[in-house]
């Protein structure tokens, strides 16, 4: 495949994509962003417990 024909491919099927709003993309990135810090929360709880608990019989 051309590059050309890539290009020209990529821009017809662009044309077909229907983009979120602003409003949808700032919602959604924030729900991304309470996710990925809720599960670091948690993750980061694990760990302290486990490592409290190791240190204990260690």
């Amino acid at each position: 495949m051309k590059i050309s024909e890539y290009i020209k491919e990529t821009q017809a099927e662009m044309a077909h994509v229907t983009w979120p709003s602003r409003r949808q993309a700032i919602s959604y990135a924030l729900v991304v962003v309470i996710v990925s810090v809720g599960t670091a929360l948690f993750l980061g709880l694990f760990d302290y417990i486990f490592s409290r608990l190791l240190t204990l019989f260690v």
